[in-house]
């Protein structure tokens, strides 16, 4: 997994309300188990008609977001169900960090496990941040996660919390099975020891 530490991005605004992961990856992309390949059906139903043809007033559609790295959100952003997906498709197109007053807990958890920064801020904090992003590709927002600030294209600053270990996960760019690899001589030793005192298992 990618090291997280600042990025300094396009933010694409996106005020809705109760996003769900169907809304964010529907059910008819869920057969693949491979974590590449779904950013181009992010927001599939908002992004495309049903001929398949891009809907132009859709945000990620529109030339000045096209390469956002930041989404900011509404609240309850990634409620509904757990999959995984959700978080793969946003990686995938690019997004790096989604800023919110609030997400559904499975999918805030999924985030950090794909390299996501999901961020949580008071309202006014986000209403400052939307702003910010619907002024286009000329508005640059920046995230720092180790001082663990979110910074608006004019200067305004707002910090943030995060769960320290969380935190270590994603500065060291460490996923479940990176951290599991950090203990690979122990494992290697115990695994050892234990074909010796019981070479029969």
């Amino acid at each position: 997994m990618e090291k997280f530490t600042k990025i300094s991005g396009v933010a694409a605004p996106l005020p809705l309300v109760n996003i769900d992961t169907d809304m964010i990856i529907p059910k008819q992309f869920l057969k693949t188990i491979k974590r590449s390949g779904l950013g181009v059906n992010l927001f599939d139903e908002m992004r495309y008609d049903r001929q398949g043809n891009e809907i132009a007033d859709f945000v990620l559609n529109k030339p000045a977001y096209r390469q956002a790295q930041i989404l900011v959100a509404g609240d309850n952003f990634g409620c509904g169900s757990s999959r995984e997906h959700a978080p793969w498709a946003l990686a995938d197109f690019g997004i790096k960090s989604v800023i919110s007053t609030s997400f559904a807990d499975i999918f805030y958890n999924n985030c950090f496990k794909n390299g996501i920064l999901p961020i949580v801020l008071p309202q006014e904090a986000v209403d400052v941040l939307m702003k910010d992003a619907e002024k286009g590709s000329n508005a640059r927002i920046e995230v720092d996660l180790e001082a663990q600030t979110v910074t608006s294209s004019d200067g305004q600053s707002f910090k943030f919390d995060v769960d320290a270990f969380k935190k270590h996960c994603l500065l060291n760019g460490l996923d479940d099975i990176g951290l599991t690899m950090e203990k690979a001589k122990s494992i290697d030793n115990f695994e050892a020891k234990a074909a010796m005192e019981r070479p029969w298992v």
